[in-house]
């Protein structure tokens, strides 16, 4: 079956800005027992390539993620790379020693500074009543520390709630909205919560900043309450574009780096890391690198408003390795498991306009598409192991092509694997 959709250059409004956008991504500092200082550069190099600006090192009690900081920003000052505390406060941190942490790190020069001042965030922490937060902010100051505070307190996703929260705690500066993907429903995620609690910063008269999650996936395979996948098929497109033509957020910060554990995770699978006994059976050998080829091309459109020019075609593709329905022998059914599309998604980004043409099986579908950026996406076949192949072509000509590196299995599934494989052909 072949069938021709016509795929233009989405244009999106250009977005002027007086201070200098951000771009950091979460990084889960308990995926780095491993780590020594090499680490971290090599880390820090891949982020800064396509332009990141810093990780939020999502920090729990005070154990060996901590020990991990003093090589995190010895490799961060080296290379002029910003860092900032995100504490996990589903664990049980001391006040005491949160502050005793931001004491010894927030005059690093990468240390972040939001309006000169160091910014902390959180995973959480809604829980913790306002004297805590107060106290906390108090302590620091005593210290000769006046920071920035924009918590991700999850439990306020609701627009509806902004003002709320922002009465309930009259100590935080700013917020970073969690919430990157649709709650549960096989629909696209809205802005509401973002400009809800955006503008609740300015009619509180606080300073922010207002922090922007952006994430690719959501899908975790752990066992119980910890099986789940969101409707994630566009998600990476569509969210970066809500970030720069809708919401314009003072931060944007990816999700994530290296939580391999919920398949969001933009860096390289890191051999280093203990990925734990279940998480393997759906994160080796699903790569996600190339999802930073399209982070790479929103972050510069985000800092400068304007859509940068495609000097290379090249194509992004990802796509599941099993279909929604196939009963597997390992694992349990994830919530949600019908939400997500039976299909190879390709994301083309071409210099000039092509062809580009998905072919899984017995199913083929090209796409004329402009020169910039597009989406289009090509049905499993019912044909099992079959590899999808995708293919750029102009006058007839095939200018470049690739191959999945795995096959579509339709008859035998090992475990319930909702995470998506990512390539690019280049």
């Amino acid at each position: 079956m072949s069938v021709t959709i016509a795929l233009g250059l989405q244009c999106l409004s250009l977005v002027l800005r007086v201070d200098a956008a951000a771009v950091f991504a979460h990084f889960m500092v308990q995926n780095a027992f491993s780590y020594v200082q090499p680490d971290w550069a090599a880390d820090i190099a891949v982020a800064q390539a396509i332009g990141i600006d810093g990780f939020a090192l999502n920090t729990a009690v005070d154990n060996y993620e901590v020990s991990k900081y003093p090589d995190a920003f010895a490799a961060a000052e080296a290379a002029n790379f910003q860092l900032f505390i995100s504490f996990d406060m589903t664990y049980d941190w001391v006040q005491n020693d949160m502050v005793s942490l931001v004491q010894t790190y927030a005059n690093s020069s990468s240390y972040y500074k939001w309006n000169g001042k160091p910014l902390v965030s959180t995973f959480d922490g809604d829980a913790d009543a306002e004297d805590f937060w107060a106290g906390f902010k108090s302590a620091l100051s005593n210290a000769g520390i006046t920071i920035s505070l924009a918590p991700a307190f999850i439990d306020f996703r609701d627009p509806s709630d902004a003002i709320q929260m922002f009465g309930d705690f009259p100590s935080i500066d700013g917020f970073f909205n969690w919430w990157s993907w649709p709650d549960d429903v096989a629909a696209d995620l809205t802005t509401a919560t973002d400009l809800a609690y955006k503008a609740g910063i300015s009619a509180a008269g606080r300073t922010g900043p207002y922090i922007m999650a952006v994430s690719p996936w959501q899908f975790k395979e752990l066992g119980g309450e910890n099986d789940w996948v969101e409707q994630s098929d566009e998600l990476w497109k569509y969210r970066w574009e809500q970030a720069i033509s809708d919401v314009k957020p003072d931060i944007v910060e990816i999700v994530t780096w290296n939580d391999y554990g919920e398949s969001h995770y933009i860096s390289d699978i890191n051999p280093k890391v203990n990925l734990g006994d279940l998480a393997p059976n759906y994160v080796n050998g699903f790569d996600h690198g190339a999802w930073r080829i399209m982070a790479q091309y929103y972050i510069s459109w985000y800092k400068t408003g304007t859509a940068p020019n495609i000097t290379k075609d090249q194509v992004v593709y990802w796509y599941r390795a099993f279909p929604k329905a196939i009963a597997c022998s390992g694992g349990d059914l994830p919530r949600n498991s019908d939400f997500p599309a039976d299909a190879v998604f390709a994301y083309s980004m071409l210099t000039s306009p092509a062809t580009v043409v998905l072919t899984v099986g017995d199913n083929s579908m090209s796409f004329d598409v402009s020169a910039g950026v597009a989406i289009g996406s090509v049905p499993f076949s019912t044909e099992d192991g079959q590899l999808p192949v995708i293919s750029i072509m102009r006058n007839g000509a095939t200018v470049k092509s690739g191959t999945g590196a795995k096959a579509i299995n339709t008859s035998s599934c090992p475990y319930y694997n909702f995470n998506p494989l990512v390539g690019i052909v280049d």
